[in-house]
């Protein structure tokens, strides 16, 4: 019996992946979490395997893998055996043939079992191998263009769902031959509501994917509002959304922003979202503010041609504290949020700012334009004196602000610059659990003095040292135009995009840290701190 078997046999290999569906055909988004059930087409199953201990001579299944093997009277643990050596975390090995109602089945490496938080990683590395064993396994049953995968939840639901939702999501919005859907599910009962869990963190790190990746021509800053409104009112009812036009902002006196904004013939936008999930209107709100540059080519300081389409996710800033928002809605969270996004482009024209030029920003500073194209800081400034309108508990901005961030940390972690240790530990410990890293960076006065010290403004908008230690006097600039005691700054131009660095997530733009946002979002609505 096992030699047929065995010569069924196939190691799959990984290719781009379809778009993703959270639910197999005839069954609606709400019920996805729910336990395996007979459906139309053929069906993959994902199933987990930790690496053995030297004492130990079978596989050591999940417990989902336990009982399917028990299933199969013990075939699924004689093959495994006899195909190789043991798997290691992150590769597979695939079956066919093993059940009538599994034709293709992947077994997928999750490591050392129970590896726990990973001091060294700052991460939980239990976590991590789920969802990259997932999303390698999905993408495997995906290469045979089988249309349904159930997933294992390999004791943690919620990760085995953002694997297979992230793993599976490609953005092919603009072309004409479309890949078939593929759809994921929770096999078995255990985890129901963990699994929903991690399809909504999942779909909102992905709607940030799908914002940055679009073409600059289709997310201008109209339809990035546009986007975000129709996405927020879809899921809950206890959301306004503002689109502000060019002149509100002129009548906020935000003439940074606009001095960005008035190189291109598109308008700009002031994005303002007001989600009430506490119980108390009253509540003082986490305010979370994104640089919004839907198409950067430096302006007058004109970037070079060579991978300028990339800015147009410039706005990333905007896509991941927005779409954190939509997914902090979709949850029903119990704080009050506000979403401040500036959204615009920078572009040369004979109306563009020039390198030099000195503008007022809205609270009453003067900023000398040294380069055109350190402009995210500009937006931010106006954006984060609104901020302060709000009586926020919390102010935490995004942005893909320097290139020195990227230099300095690469695609590893987001770099975060604040004043309160109190947010810092909230957003740390968030993003041990979501994977999704950050790393404190210094606020020191050192940085300040080089921005101040201006010959024309009160500030310059690129510190007097070129490019020494970049990130550190763009946060200080920020630092600016911030006199609330809870403010974080991250720079999320080094994790803006991914080659294969996360390997549960495609080449693309990677919508990073969306989730840990939400994550932070969710902590802050635990903490009963007041302001």
């Amino acid at each position: 019996m096992l030699l047929p078997l065995l010569r069924r046999l196939v190691h799959g290999s990984l290719s781009r992946a379809p778009p993703f569906a959270c639910c197999c055909p005839g069954r609606g988004p709400s019920s996805s979490p729910r336990g395996s059930s007979s459906s139309a087409g053929r069906k993959g199953l994902i199933l987990g395997v930790y690496a053995k201990e030297k004492e130990e001579t079978v596989p050591q299944f999940t417990n989902a893998g336990e009982s399917f093997d028990r299933l199969v009277s013990g075939k699924l643990t004689e093959l495994l055996s006899i195909s190789g050596p043991p798997l290691k975390k992150g590769k597979t090995r695939l079956f066919h043939g093993l059940h009538q109602d599994f034709p293709s089945i992947v077994v997928v490496g999750l490591g050392k079992k129970a590896a726990g938080v990973n001091d060294q990683e700052n991460w939980n590395e239990d976590k991590e191998n789920i969802r990259t064993a997932v999303a390698v396994g999905c993408r495997q049953v995906q290469d045979l263009e089988v249309p349904c995968v159930e997933v294992d939840p390999c004791g943690d639901a919620q990760s085995a769902a953002e694997g297979a939702v992230l793993g599976l999501y490609e953005y092919n919005e603009l072309k004409q031959k479309k890949k078939p859907v593929v759809t994921a599910q929770l096999h078995g009962s255990d985890g129901k509501e963990a699994w929903q869990k991690g399809v909504m963190f999942a779909e909102g790190q992905n709607l940030a994917r799908y914002l940055m990746e679009a073409p600059a021509n289709y997310i201008t800053p109209m339809k990035f509002a546009e986007v975000i409104e129709q996405k927020l009112r879809s899921v809950n009812s206890n959301v306004k959304v503002h689109i502000r036009s060019k002149a509100w902002i002129e009548e906020q006196q935000m003439g940074a922003f606009l001095s960005v904004a008035k190189g291109s013939d598109e308008p700009p936008v002031f994005l303002e979202i007001h989600y009430s999930g506490s119980a108390n209107a009253s509540d003082s709100p986490l305010v979370f503010v994104g640089k919004g540059v839907t198409f950067d080519s430096g302006g007058i300081s004109l970037k070079p041609s060579s991978g300028m389409d990339a800015m147009r996710a410039d706005m990333g800033g905007a896509a991941t504290v927005c779409s954190a928002i939509v997914t902090a809605a979709t949850l029903n969270l119990p704080l009050n949020i506000i979403g401040l996004a500036p959204l615009c482009e920078n572009m040369p024209s004979s109306r563009a700012s020039k390198p030099g030029d000195v503008v007022r920003a809205k609270n009453g500073k003067t900023i000398q334009v040294d380069n055109t194209d350190a402009e995210g800081r500009l937006l931010l400034a106006d954006a984060l004196c609104y901020a302060h309108n709000f009586n926020a508990r919390a102010i935490v901005n995004a942005a893909t602000l320097t290139g020195a961030m990227d230099v300095a940390l690469g695609s590893a972690a987001t770099g975060v610059f604040t004043n309160s240790s109190w947010l810092w530990t909230h957003l740390y410990e968030a993003s041990i659990l979501t994977g999704d890293r950050v790393w404190r960076m210094p606020l020191f006065e050192h940085y300040t003095k080089q921005v101040t010290d201006c010959p024309l403004a009160d500030l310059s908008n690129v510190g007097k040292y070129s490019r020494a230690g970049g990130a550190c006097t763009a946060a200080a600039f920020l630092k600016e135009f911030v006199t609330a005691a809870n403010w974080a700054h991250l720079d999320i131009a080094g994790v803006m995009s991914n080659k294969d660095e996360v390997p549960y997530l495609r080449k693309g733009m990677a919508g990073r840290p969306t989730r840990t946002l939400v994550e932070f979002a969710t902590r802050l609505s635990q903490d009963q701190r007041s302001v």
